[in-house]
Formats: structure tokens, sequence, C-alpha cells
């Protein structure tokens, strides 16, 4: 039966047996010796101890558990033997390392040496095998999509543990922890600080001593100075991620906005129709592509001054050039841009006046009608869209059509119709306007309006529409079919279309159109016949009464007494108590 010893070894606890212990004791002291003449001896042997200490915590099955001598075996194996690593300081040549059986494997930890701000990236880094770089940008880029970047970094900052202790950094670069790694990390350590003081000019730092009050506000300068730093590297990033998307997103315009020969796009037509000049599109993109473009890659090249430091200029040949570039690129768009306002500076007008003879006893019935070969419902509205006629040519079909109804004093109706186009002259645009197709028709007493207009397609797009105007006698009755709420612009004090049927029958007075059966609660306009608006005195208590032409009295009262408006037989109003 073995005797049990209680040992402490990097801060951690175990039950030993004697022979491991004993073993465990010759084991570090044949490492002190093996370091008597390393530089950071101490800082080794501790890195050391604690590497055995998790090596050893890993045998520990329950807290019960003691450790023998096998265990302490297995853990050399591991670390390795001291005489295998002894390196002294005034020897040039290394004993190569034994093979001991290690599995390859990173642990995720922060690297403080090289953190930005917490050294997530940096730990991924190590982790992942790339370069830090790409993974600040990977988590701007989620911050600026939905925020979820923000959240990602903050959760790895917290459950990520900071890389301390030599072990720790040595896993999270993946190099097996033995001494010989241990002993090379610190002295690597050891020796960048001594570095720093062989070549420090201690004269020069003797001259720079400052008062305590300097030194804080110096030492406040390089706090502030950091603080700018992990600034400048976030603005970068971000700089450069909404540049390269910029220039990523204008080079696929070029190609899929049928700016070129080599893709025809469904709405390439579209943007032709709107190009007032006649310089070919592919133009304008290409100049659209420089002029927007050349100032987003001196942005990214900026991102990337920002983010990697000593990075080499692109010269001033290319500067120059670029810029040459941009400056002819911007004066032709402007150039473009003034023709382009030109084109529709002026306004065209071709009017055609059309007498309608039909019976002035009967009822005129006025309706819009579509074309099915162009569209199957009355209810379809299009701007302009480009098409074939039932002759199979090109034409620009639209629904830019407006309806307005208005009195005249002559015997009999007629009907105005005025087509408008837009161009770089009175001439032009006059011309763009006759070129308009509009129809209509009178069968019997009803008045058939088509809702749309058609013109040729070298006219292109030129803000085409046609304003038809009714000019209705006094007396006159007609009705509306519902299809004409879609296109009636009347002005509602004169002819207010009533929307909750097309059965209404209005007819034509001398200051407004009037509805003879209409519903009275739709007399928003005051245009139902058979209603009458009375204003009393201020005496009375009833302030608007309305009253039905059949004798049926609706009265209102705002201060409680109830007047009561009646109709004689003479057809005279009189109010009653």
């Amino acid at each position: 039966m073995n005797k049990t010893v209680n040992i402490n070894i990097g801060g951690l606890f175990f039950h030993i047996d004697e022979d491991a212990y004993q073993k465990l004791t010759r084991y570090f002291e044949a490492i002190k010796r093996s370091l008597s003449n390393s530089s950071g001896k101490d800082e080794i042997m501790k890195d050391i101890e604690m590497r055995v200490a998790e090596l050893l915590t890993e045998k520990q099955k329950s807290d019960k558990h003691v450790i023998n001598s096998k265990d302490v075996d297995e853990v050399i194996v591991v670390m390795g033997q001291p005489e295998d690593y002894r390196i002294d300081d005034d020897s040039d040549v290394k004993t190569p390392e034994p093979f001991y059986p290690y599995t390859r494997s990173k642990k995720l930890y922060r690297d403080k040496d090289r953190a930005t701000i917490a050294g997530v990236c940096s730990g991924l880094s190590h982790y992942l095998g790339i370069d830090a770089v790409w993974i600040k940008i990977i988590f701007l880029f989620f911050t600026f999509v939905g925020g979820s970047g923000l959240i990602a970094y903050f959760v790895f900052w917290i459950a990520t543990p900071k890389a301390i202790t030599t072990s720790e950094k040595l896993e999270m670069t993946g190099e097996p922890v033995t001494i010989s790694n241990i002993e090379k990390k610190v002295r690597e350590e050891f020796d960048s600080v001594s570095n720093k003081f062989k070549n420090a000019d201690y004269d020069k730092m003797g001259n720079q001593v400052k008062t305590g009050a300097e030194r804080v506000a110096s030492g406040l300068g390089d706090i502030i100075t950091k603080i700018f730093g992990a600034f400048a590297k976030v603005l970068g990033a971000i700089i450069l991620v909404i540049s390269a998307l910029t220039l990523v997103g204008l080079f696929i315009g070029l190609f899929t906005f049928g700016t070129t020969s080599f893709i025809d796009t469904p709405w390439q037509r579209y943007v032709d129709a709107v190009n007032y000049t006649d310089v070919p599109l592919w133009i304008f993109g290409i100049l659209t592509f420089f002029a927007i473009g050349i100032p987003f890659f001196f942005f990214l090249l900026l991102g990337l001054k920002l983010l990697v430091t000593n990075l080499k200029s692109i010269g001033n040949i290319a500067k120059y050039s670029l810029l040459a570039i941009w400056i002819f690129a911007v004066g032709s768009l402007i150039f473009i841009g003034i023709k382009q306002s030109t084109e529709r500076a002026y306004d065209g007008k071709v009017v055609l006046k059309e007498t309608l003879q039909f019976n002035p006893k009967d009822t005129l019935q006025i309706k819009f009608v579509n074309n099915d070969f162009f569209s199957k419902s009355i209810y379809d509205n299009e701007d302009f869209v480009f098409t074939q006629d039932s002759t199979k040519q090109e034409v620009i079909y639209s629904n830019n059509v407006k309806f307005e109804l208005k009195s005249t004093d002559k015997a009999f109706a007629y009907l105005q119709i005025e087509k408008l186009a837009e161009g770089k002259s009175f001439n032009e645009a006059n011309k763009r306007a006759e070129k308009i197709k509009y129809g209509f028709k009178l069968v019997g007493n009803q008045l058939l309006l088509d809702n749309y207009l058609l013109t040729e397609m070298a006219s292109k797009y030129r803000n085409q529409q046609v304003e038809i105007y009714l000019y209705l006698p006094k007396e006159t009755l007609f009705k509306m079919d519902k299809s004409l709420q879609l296109y009636d612009e009347s002005d509602n004090d004169f002819f207010n279309l009533h929307h909750s049927s097309d059965d209404y029958i209005y007819k034509v007075d001398t200051n407004q159109v009037k509805c003879l059966n209409c519903p009275p609660e739709e007399n928003e306009y005051m245009d139902v016949e058979g209603t009458t608006e009375v204003i009393t005195s201020e005496n009375d208590s009833t302030d608007i009464v309305t009253v039905k032409v059949n004798g049926k009295t609706v009265t209102e009262t705002k201060s409680g007494k109830t007047g009561k408006l009646e109709i004689n037989k003479d057809g005279i109003i009189i109010k009653t108590e």
C-alpha cells in the first residue's frame, strides 16, 4: 500500500501517491537544471507547471482519483524529456527534437497580443487559419446587414477566454505544448523585451523625463491614440465593404441593365423610350460606371490603407489617368443631361372637335371601352407599354386618358379631343401629338370612348396623353358607366360623379349638373335633385333644415328647439312651429 500526498501544481490540488510524487519532483528538478542558463527561467517553469496541471486534470476520473506513476509517465511522454530541449545561450547548434505522439489541434482563445478591441477576430484567425482582416470584414458586413455581426462579436467576446499563459498561446496557434515550445515562446517574448531595452537611447529617455502630470497626460494621449487607431480600422473596413459592394453592383448593372449589345433585357425598350438623346445606351452606361465607380475605387483604396499598413500606392500615372477619365465622364453626363432636358422643353397640342348628333329627348349613355387585343379588362391602367397592333407593327400603348364634363350654350353637344405631347420645339411637339391615335364613336344615344391611345415606336415616350372634353347643352340627360370613375377629372362643383351606382340619371343645369335619382345622403356637393337647403334667421333655433320635394320633411337643430318646414299646395316652403 503506497502513501499518498496532496500537492499544488499550477494552482490546482492533486492526490498523488508517493512514487509518482518522487518521479514528478525529479522531473521538475531536471527541467530546472536544463533551464539554468535560459532567459526567463521562472516564467518558463510557471508555464510548464500549468501545462502539467492541465494534463493531470484530464487524467482525473473523479474527485477521489489518485495520480499514480503511470499517469505521470504519460504526462512526461507528452511534455518530453528535459535533456532533449536543453538550449544554451552561447550554443548555435540545437539538438533535434525527438518525436512524441501528438495530435495537432487548436483551441479557441482571444489573442490579447494582436487585439484591436478584444482580440476576438485575431483569435478566430488563428483557429480558422485565415487573416484577421477578413474576419473583421465579415463581422462588419453582417453588422450592417441586420445587425447580427455586432451581436455575434459580443457573444464571442463573452464566451471565449483570453490566451494569457504560454500554454494557452501555443494551444491557440495549434502548436504542441511541450517543454521545447514553451521555452522557445517565453525566450522570444523575453528577447523582444530585452531588445527594446538594449536599443533604447537612455540619454534621450533621460532628457524626456516629465513631471507626474505630464506622464499622466502622455498616458491619456496614448489611450486616445489607440482608440482612434481602432476607430480608423473599423472605419476602413466600413469604407472597404461599401465601396466593394458599390463597384460590384455597378459592374453587374452595366451588363444587366441593357447597356450592352450582348444581353437583350426585357426592360431595355423602356429605357430606350425615355432616352431622348441620340447617344447609345451602352455609352451612357459606361460613362455612368466611370463617373460613379472611380470615386468609389479611390474610397476602396482608402479603406485598404486604413486596414493594411505600408500599402503600396498605385502610382501617380494611374491616379491622374483615372482623374482625367472621371472628369471626361462627368462632363459628358452633364452634356447629355442638358440635351435630355431640352427634348421635353415644349408642349405640343392638337385639338379635334366633333359634333354629337343624337335625339335630345333621349338619355345619353357615356361609357369607356377597352380593346381586347391590348387589354382584357377596362380596369387595366398602364402609363406606357411596348406592344404590337393587329398588323404586327410595334406601337406604344397607354391609358393616359382624361375626361372632363362641361356645359355649352350651343344647341348641340360636341366632343373636344386634345392630343398632347412634348418635344424640343413647338413644331416637333405638335408633330408628335398629331401621330397619337385615339378613337371614339356614337352609336344611337350611346357614346363609346376608347380608354387608350396608340403612337408609333419612333415617337418614343414623350408624355403622350389625350384629354377629352364633353360639352353638353342645358337640360341634357345622361348616364355614366362605372368605367368613367377611372378617367373622370371634372370639377366636382360642376359635376360630381356618384360612384355608388351607374344607374343614376344626371341633368345639365345652368351652373351645375344635378343627379335626379341619387340618395339624399350623397348630397355632398348639393347636386341631388329634390333636396333644398334652408338657412333660418338668428332668432330661430333651427339653423339648417333639408326638405324633400314630395312633402316629407327632415329637420336639424342645434339649440334643442325643433322647427318644421312644409310645402303648401302652391309649392311654397313655409315654416311651422
